[in-house]
């Protein structure tokens, strides 16, 4: 008996497949055929959902992001925390935890066919987070702990130089090539951001994970 399944059951499962795929045999590597075999659909229906394979990538990237989305936008909403400790919370919720699923799929994303995936995560994360962390220094600055005339600006200078010099991906540092960037890279943000030294020391913690 054909079995019909609802609109957003079915899109998950081709992306949830798509993912698997991605991140296993790599993007490059991976053909519609391989997703059609893995889902157990026809081609028909693969392109009632996705135009092509670059368009379940860009859902694969969004929904990943949305996630990180959705958590910082918790935290960021939350009346009862100062704008330091948004701050923290939010990288914190970010960073992948040992042996989750996120963690598995950055370790994937860092090999060479998946280079347009990684590229992808990485521009989104940044075109999405952005916003939400320039309303928290926005909240610094009127809190008096911050002081920057640019604070969207800042923090995607900010975003984009964290995401690209601690990406391993990218760099593979030796642990005392890392923790003198990382300590840089702390001095850098109270610079931009017009903060009191060594008020962001404990991102170090966060940074050397």
């Amino acid at each position: 008996m054909r079995i019909v399944k609802e609109h957003e059951e079915r899109r998950n499962e081709i992306l949830n497949s798509a993912q698997t795929l991605f991140v296993t045999k790599g993007y490059t590597k991976t053909t519609i055929n391989d997703i059609l075999q893995a889902v157990g659909i026809a081609k028909g229906t693969f392109y009632h959902y996705f135009k092509s394979k670059e368009e379940v990538l860009d859902a694969i990237i969004e929904r990943i992001i949305q996630a990180d989305v959705t958590k910082a936008q918790h935290i960021a909403s939350d009346a009862t925390l100062s704008a330091m400790e948004k701050i923290f919370a939010i990288l914190l919720a970010q960073a992948p935890q040992q042996g989750d699923h996120k963690e598995q799929l950055i370790e994937h994303l860092h090999q060479p066919d998946n280079a347009e995936m990684h590229q992808k995560s990485l521009v989104q994360a940044i075109i999405h987070l952005s916003p939400i962390l320039t309303e928290v220094i926005e909240q610094g600055i009127e809190e008096n702990i911050f002081q920057t005339n640019y604070p969207q600006e800042t923090v995607e200078f900010l975003l984009v130089s964290a995401q690209v010099i601690f990406d391993e991906g990218f760099f593979q540092w030796q642990p005392e090539e890392m923790l003198q960037r990382a300590t840089a890279f702390v001095q850098l943000i109270e610079r931009a951001l017009g903060a009191k030294e060594g008020s962001f020391q404990k991102m170090l913690t966060i940074l050397l994970k």
